[in-house]
This record gives C-alpha cells, sequence and structure tokens, in this order.
C-alpha cells in the first residue's frame, strides 16, 4: 500500500464531510457548466471529447476531463462518483513515468497523442506537451482530495497522493531559460501554481525538499509582488482568473500551515481585486485594458476564467448577456474550469470586502487608475499603466521598455498594451487596440484622449490597430473613421501620416488572417518616407 495512505487516514479521521455549499449565483454556473460538459463527456473513454478551436476530430482532452472530475464529486448524483473514479484512475495511469525526461511526472495534452519523445512525435514544449497540464492538473487533484476524498476508494486517495508526488518531482524540473522553459516567477499563473502544489504535497509527505521549494518559490513571488502589489501578468482576463484560483487554494487549504504562500495568500487575493475591480466596468462587461495576455478583445464574445469568478460572485448577468450560450462564445472550452471555481468561490467570498464586489456588480462613476507592473526578464523596467474609464467608454494603456516584442510571452496577439473600449448602439462593446510591433512605448491617456510614442522608433515604425467590426445593422465597411459606429475617433497630432491603411481580416477572406477567432479592420499608420521624427499618434475621442 502506498505510504502516503497513513496520511490520507490521519486527514479522514473517520468523518464524513458533505458537498460544498453553493450560493446560488455559484450554483447557477456550476449546473449550466456541468450541462455542457455532460454534453461532451464520452462514458465509454472516461474523458471529455476535445472542445476547442478547431475542433479537433476524434480526440479527447486531459486537462479538462479532471476538472469535470471535481464537478462530478460535488454534484454526486446517480453514476457520478464512479465516472469521477474511471477518470481518475485513467488520467493518473497516462501520466508520464519516466523521471529522466524533461516532462516527468506530466499528464497527457489528450490520451490518444503519439508517446512524446518518439521519433513520430518529438517533445515540443506547449505543443506536444504542456508544463502547465502539472500546475492545473494537480491544483484540481489538490481540490479533489481536500474535499471528496470521503467519496474515493482508498486506492483512488492512494493516486492521487502518489500522482502530486511525481508531479511535483517533475515540475521542480522546470528552470526559467533552461530547456526552452520560461518559468520566471512573472510567469504568475504557472509559477503560483507549481508553488501551491509544492508547499502542499511536502507538507502532506512530510517532504522537507518538497517544503523548502515551496517556500522559496513562494518568497520569489511576494518579492516580485510586493514591489507594486500587482501580478507581473497583469490585468489578463484569462491568466488573472488562473493566479486567483492558485492563491484560493493556497489561502484555504494552507491558510492554517505555517507555508508562506498560505499566510499570504488571502492578503494577495485582495489585492489583486482591489485593481481589478478598479479596471472592471459593469456597463461593458469587460475589464479595461491594457492586458499583457487576452484570447480576444471583448469579454462578451469569449471566456475568461476571470468572467467566472465575477460570475460565481455577483451573477452571469453582470458578465454575460442572460441569452448568451456559452458553447457559441470562443474559448468556450476555459468555461470547463468552473465546477472548480463554482467550488472554491463561497470561501473566496470571505476574503472580499463589499466595496469590491460592489464594484463588480455595477459601475461606480468616472475614475483614472494609475498602477505599475513588472515582468523580467521581458521588462527592462516597470510598467507604468494608466486606464481612464467612464461609463460607457475607457481607455488603457502601458508605457513599456522589454527586450522582446509582444511582452513576456512574445505573443503581439494576445499582449493589448494600448486598448480603447466603448459601448455602442445595440448594447455590444466596440474596440480600438493598438497590435504591439515595437519593444518600447511611451503612453499618455487623458478623458478622451491618447497619445502615443515609439521612442526607439525610426522612419519604418507602422502604428497598427485592431477595430471592431461594426454591428449588426451598421455600416458593413470601414473606410475610415466616420464609418464606426458608436464613437468618434480622430487623429489630432503626431507625426504618422494621418490617413491609415485599411484592411479586413476575415473568417473567410480578407488580406490578413483572425487573432484568437475575432475578425476586424487593420488600420496601419505609417512614417513619412524618410523621415527623422520620433513616431507618435494622437487621439482624441468623443461618443
Amino acid at each position: 500500500m502506498w505510504l502516503a495512505r497513513i496520511f490520507s487516514l490521519a486527514l479522514l479521521g473517520g468523518s464524513v464531510v458533505e458537498a460544498v455549499d453553493l450560493s446560488q449565483d455559484a450554483q447557477d454556473m456550476f449546473d449550466e457548466s456541468m450541462t455542457f460538459q455532460d454534453a461532451i463527456y464520452d462514458p465509454a473513454a472516461s474523458y471529455l471529447h476535445y472542445f476547442y478551436y478547431p475542433l479537433a476530430a476524434g480526440p479527447h482532452e486531459t486537462r479538462s476531463t479532471v476538472w469535470y472530475s471535481a464537478g462530478l464529486l460535488q454534484r454526486n448524483e446517480g453514476n457520478d462518483v464512479q465516472e469521477a473514479v474511471n477518470i481518475l484512475e485513467k488520467v493518473i495511469g497516462d501520466q508520464e513515468k519516466n523521471t529522466s525526461v524533461q516532462w516527468y511526472g506530466d499528464y497527457t495534452v489528450y490520451p490518444e497523442q503519439p508517446t512524446v519523445g518518439t521519433p513520430a512525435y518529438p517533445p515540443v514544449i506547449y505543443n506536444s506537451w504542456d508544463p502547465n497540464w502539472r500546475g492545473f492538473i494537480g491544483t484540481a487533484l489538490i481540490v479533489i482530495y481536500e474535499e471528496y476524498a470521503h467519496l474515493l476508494p482508498g486506492h483512488v486517495q492512494d493516486l492521487i497522493l502518489e500522482s502530486l508526488y511525481n508531479n511535483t518531482v517533475g515540475d521542480s524540473y522546470r528552470v526559467g531559460g533552461v530547456d526552452g522553459d520560461n518559468l520566471y516567477p512573472a510567469y504568475s499563473n504557472a509559477w503560483l501554481m507549481r508553488t501551491v502544489v509544492t508547499s502542499w504535497t511536502g507538507r502532506k509527505f512530510h517532504n522537507a525538499n518538497m517544503t523548502a521549494a515551496g517556500e522559496a518559490d513562494a518568497r520569489e513571488f511576494l518579492a516580485l509582488f510586493d514591489r507594486n502589489g500587482t501580478l507581473s501578468e497583469f490585468n489578463g482576463p484569462t491568466y488573472a482568473g488562473v493566479s486567483l484560483y492558485a492563491l484560493t487554494i493556497g489561502a484555504k487549504y494552507l491558510g492554517s500551515t505555517n507555508s508562506t504562500i498560505g499566510q499570504n495568500a488571502a492578503r494577495v487575493i485582495r489585492e489583486i481585486w482591489e485593481y481589478e475591480s478598479l479596471l472592471w466596468n459593469a456597463n461593458l462587461r469587460n475589464f479595461a485594458g491594457p492586458w499583457d495576455r487576452s484570447y480576444g478583445y471583448d469579454m462578451n464574445k469569449y471566456v475568461a476564467i476571470m468572467a467566472t469568478w465575477v460570475w460565481s460572485l455577483v451573477g452571469k448577468a453582470t458578465v454575460f448577456h442572460e441569452t448568451s450560450p456559452i458553447w457559441t462564445m470562443t474559448h468556450a472550452d476555459d468555461f470547463e474550469v468552473s465546477p472548480l471555481i463554482a467550488i472554491l468561490s463561497e470561501f473566496h467570498r470571505t476574503l472580499l470586502p463589499e466595496s469590491i464586489l460592489s464594484r463588480l456588480i455595477s459601475f461606480e462613476g468616472e475614475h483614472t487608475y494609475s498602477g505599475h507592473a513588472y515582468a523580467p526578464p521581458a521588462d527592462l523596467e516597470p510598467r507604468n499603466i494608466t486606464t481612464w474609464l467612464s461609463a460607457n467608454l475607457t481607455i488603457g494603456t502601458d508605457s513599456f521598455n522589454q527586450s522582446v516584442v509582444g511582452g513576456y510571452s512574445e505573443d503581439s496577439t494576445s499582449f493589448s498594451p494600448s486598448v480603447v473600449q466603448w459601448l455602442r448602439s445595440d448594447d455590444s462593446v466596440g474596440y480600438f487596440n493598438l497590435y504591439p510591433t515595437e519593444t518600447a512605448l511611451q503612453a499618455e491617456v487623458a478623458p478622451y484622449a491618447l497619445n502615443l510614442t515609439y521612442p526607439l522608433g525610426n522612419a519604418s515604425s507602422t502604428f497598427t490597430f485592431v477595430l471592431a467590426s461594426n454591428p449588426l445593422g451598421g455600416k458593413r465597411d470601414i473606410t475610415g473613421f466616420d464609418d464606426v459606429d458608436g464613437l468618434q475617433i480622430e487623429v489630432v497630432g503626431g507625426s504618422v501620416d494621418p490617413l491609415p491603411e485599411i484592411s479586413f481580416c476575415g473568417l473567410v477572406g480578407g488580406s490578413c488572417d483572425i487573432i484568437h477567432d475575432f475578425e476586424f479592420w487593420n488600420l496601419t499608420f505609417s512614417m513619412p518616407a524618410n523621415s527623422s521624427d520620433v513616431p507618435s499618434i494622437q487621439f482624441k475621442f468623443a461618443l
């Protein structure tokens, strides 16, 4: 019998723990998510079908299946518990057991995939194998063990603990800058998941090396977070949600220990929500920019994990139109994490003051947020963040000096350093966002005004913007700013040619590709030929 069984029996102490009590809002989200996942669950395989764009032809998917198993245990109706047992046995059975490979202790991306590391399927990080699966699945296993171990057979409890032990050892192989890995403390969500899993597992096994590693990771994270009181992975509608998820696990299950992350997690959660609630515009159902990493330009059209937190705390209507079918939105696969968010939400709520919850429910009035974020090694200096929010228009920017285009993730499609959003006549949201092409930007924001400068730019520099298509019933073709629905945009200064080149990036046509499944108009402002001026552009806006 696996040695850790001793610790599981000590933890349970013969008591019976019921399912977690959920608020009505959390229960509504839980139920909608489980209905969605019930429809794509394959009991013959004990896996969910792979629900992702582009929709995979046939394969199942591992990470979301573990999330679903937590939901099955929480619901505990019919054969739910047996299906959860089947899932856990299958997923853990496929965990990598070769200690000599970089992906030791990791889990398959999907169970039908070839064996990673064979000639036909070479190891490509974040592709054929994803090191973050250890964090996502490991944290889920902790919740399952802490909340539902009493529902599971002894051998499955042992499997979970053994899996977490191997997971933790494998995650210790990750070193930023080595073997293509980018795990530094600034990779907030992934770093926090490793910190929590390592800290919990080290204490569960009384393993001094694991415990010390978790403590070291926690100290490094806090040293970076406490510089500015912000996540280095700043204001990401998806990944701020993952960071809050990891921190909630730390606060709930390690808060009564001497764990550094457990002792600090509740404070950090409150500080994150303090600025996130100031950036939330309840009228637009969006977090105003800038966004370090986003999977879209309007949270009404894609599923972000921060939206699931808001839903669980204050209701669906605050984040989505009640009639919006979640499965029609892009990145709908992230809705599969909702059972875990719901399970944690009631504890999470106890950590938040009413002032934060109030801001999530209704827009509190025009204000400006100013802050800083720092994500080394990409950031050569802290970024200056300024966001002006009014009832129906928000303008938010980063000023930065970085070593690479696209920010920490080196991805211009997800790094949005300048974001303008507004409410349109049909209650939809328009957006006008800078697409990053430079390593440095100086930005100034004022009510209804935005000034952008490339301090390291030259005559070849361009300001490229992603502009939302007009809503149904509006002008179908945009030939200039006069055609934009709901917002007057005017170039009032700068060194660029004020007339942009305009093209369309469409789903089935146009001159460029869509980004994260969003169609848009591409507006590019260029410098005059042979100009020696510093590239800059100045906008005025009016509703």
